[in-house]
């Protein structure tokens, strides 16, 4: 399928002023197919403020935030770019964005990533609430950004395209999380800076199943695979071998300072899809695991058969930093998605379900990108 060109530009909302709203403001500004009409926050104070302001563009755009959730529904928007954090509100968040395209409203989300696959995670009836609303709205909800999103689905199912047999997918994140800004995740969730017996609740048996079981499962979908079930997780955490300060909290010497976990799908107890992630605080910490090969964080796509075939995606923001860039490419895997989730059918959609997303309209210099 080819990609999708609006007749002309699609009106959007930006939902969230945070790590990644901030960014889908300048995306959507940025972008000649999409008009920004509208932008929520949760902040009372930054009710009323100029979109351009709280995007840091150093600009008015002359769209206002507000925290009124019916107001923006009432502009009739296209398409919602939500990325409001999902990580510890899963459920609440599922319906919110049901609630959303139920009023006919068409969502790009960053989260939650249980949604970025269909099958194998949510009970099958909460995925028909899902494709029920759309139906009632005529509204689409795509999941998705760069992991779980692009970097372990889309990419490691083109790179499948060259291959005559295939004997394992590996897709790993490989990334020093130290200048990464979402306490939740770092302490909550992952429990970085906590002593070694705590018990966040990311390592409980069945949660990385959960997470980023999806991806494991859409890969696998995409190749035809039926796998076992349950999918098998492993967990390796390590204590700091230093105490060190991080954008998001400060580990002390002992405490949780990185992490490597793997969620497998295996066929008949044999591994053909693995997801890994190896999580660092310290960027200098555990050589004895996989580095990326420049910079600070690399996606890594591996794939046994034949032929050997492996790639590492890098990425980095204009001033080096690629947690931020990490902010931007999640937001723009979105962005750039709007035309073909505005077209799809209703419901819940994967990338599967979706024809070719590119960057179209955004080379500078050619009447796209500002």
């Amino acid at each position: 399928m080819s990609q999708v060109i609006p007749e002309k530009p699609l009106r959007v909302v930006v939902w969230s002023t945070g790590t990644i709203g901030r960014h889908a403001i300048a995306g959507v500004d940025a972008h000649p197919d999409l008009e920004l009409v509208g932008v929520w926050t949760s902040t009372p104070e930054k009710h009323g403020k100029d979109a351009g302001e709280l995007a840091g563009l150093g600009r008015e755009l002359g769209v206002k935030a507000t925290t009124d959730r019916d107001e923006l529904v009432a502009l009739a928007p296209d398409c919602i770019v939500h990325g409001a954090m999902t990580d510890d509100r899963v459920f609440e968040s599922i319906a919110d964005l049901t609630a959303l395209i139920r009023d006919g409203v068409n969502v790009v989300s960053s989260g939650p990533v249980i949604l970025v696959h269909r099958d194998g995670t949510l009970p099958a009836e909460m995925i028909e609430e899902i494709d029920e609303a759309g139906r009632q709205g005529n509204a689409s909800l795509h999941v998705n950004g760069i992991d779980p999103g692009f970097a372990n689905d889309v990419l490691p199912l083109v790179m499948t395209s060259l291959s005559q047999r295939i004997d394992h997918v590996k897709v790993s994140e490989i990334a020093d999380y130290s200048t990464y800004y979402q306490p939740v995740v770092m302490k909550d969730l992952f429990g970085f800076g906590q002593p070694m017996d705590a018990k966040p609740m990311l390592w409980e048996p069945g949660i990385l199943s959960t997470a980023w079981g999806p991806v494991v499962r859409l890969i696998a979908a995409g190749l035809d695979v039926t796998l076992d079930e349950p999918l098998v997780e492993h967990v390796e955490r390590r204590p700091a071998g230093r105490s060190i300060s991080t954008a998001s909290v400060d580990i002390e010497e002992g405490t949780m300072g990185s992490v490597r976990f793997q969620v497998v799908g295996t066929v008949d107890g044999v591994p053909r899809v693995t997801l890994e992630h190896v999580t660092r605080t310290d960027a200098a910490s555990d050589p004895d695991w996989a580095r990326p090969l420049e910079g600070d964080g690399c996606y890594r796509v591996e794939i046994e058969g034949e032929p050997m075939m492996k790639v590492d995606f890098t990425h980095h923001g204009e001033h080096g930093d690629h947690n931020v860039s990490g902010m931007i490419v999640t937001a723009q895997r979105l962005i750039n998605a709007i035309p073909a989730v505005v077209a799809a059918k209703p419901g819940l959609v994967t990338p599967l379900d979706l024809p070719l997303v590119t960057g179209r309209g955004l080379v500078t210099g050619t009447g796209g990108a500002r």
